[in-house]
């Protein structure tokens, strides 16, 4: 079965860094289109950036030149570097892939940023 499992988050400074990770099993990961996405308390989750199977890459305009998504397919890997933090990128981070034959949405278990001072 598909299994998404993060890691790398935590508190830090605005203007920090953080880089998260995604392990994915249970798919050709090679083959697949994957994603993050981010809820903040009070609100619905919402797109971060997402990445083809060939490696281009989309971001939300709040996180463009300060997020960097990327893959490693050798290891089954996504990643999430976040660049110049700010409070308002406090989140619950989401690792997503999605089935695209059924439209199916497979979720991590979510890994928490929080931007303070």
């Amino acid at each position: 079965q598909v299994q998404l499992v993060e890691s790398g988050g935590g508190l830090v400074q605005p203007g920090g860094s953080l880089r998260l990770s995604c392990a994915a099993s249970g798919i050709i990961f090679r083959l697949v289109n994957m994603a993050w996405y981010r809820q903040a308390p009070g609100k619905q989750r919402e797109f971060v950036a997402h990445i083809t199977s060939s490696g281009t890459t989309t971001y939300t305009d709040s996180v463009k030149g300060r997020f960097t998504i990327s893959r490693d397919n050798a290891k089954n890997m996504v990643y999430l570097q976040m660049n110049s933090l700010k409070p308002e990128d406090t989140a619950v981070y989401y690792c997503n892939y999605m089935r695209a034959i059924t439209s199916t949405n497979y979720w991590g278990q979510g890994t928490q940023v929080t931007v303070s001072s």
